[in-house]
């Protein structure tokens, strides 16, 4: 039985900016070669790459805080939700992510997916 991952995918927030204009498309295309090699050996359910730009809000004593993600050094550039057997294997997709050879600031957090509740026996939904 296959079990579900999440790769999330993180950079320094500046990283695409960083590669050469020349390498961009190079890069973009192997992240496509990427996913159609996943999508192909039936290992992908969805991956999508996310705008840098964002708010992070936090609620702390009765107070919002908004704080943009050009603040920070780190950001979630993209995921991965991927069929692995086990950790081991979700480690090795990830570890092919085209990411880490286009920038020396790429981080990948592997990640199993809960899919139930033990106790309550609730499915979580898939779908909206």
């Amino acid at each position: 039985m296959k079990n579900e991952f999440m790769l999330r995918i993180l950079n320094a927030s500046d990283s695409y900016d960083k590669i050469l204009d020349e390498k961009k498309p190079e890069f973009l295309k192997s992240c496509e070669t990427y996913i159609g090699k996943l999508k192909s050996e039936g290992k992908l359910i969805a991956a999508q790459p996310l705008v840098r730009e964002g708010v992070i809000i936090s609620f702390d004593n009765g107070e919002w805080n908004e704080k943009t993600f050009k603040e920070t050094m780190e950001v979630q550039v993209g995921y991965y939700h991927i069929l692995a057997e086990d950790m081991n294997e979700a480690i090795a997709i990830a570890k092919e992510n085209p990411e880490f050879h286009y920038s020396p600031t790429a981080r990948i957090e592997v990640r199993p997916i809960k899919t139930k509740e033990v106790t309550t026996d609730f499915v979580y939904p898939t779908k909206a």
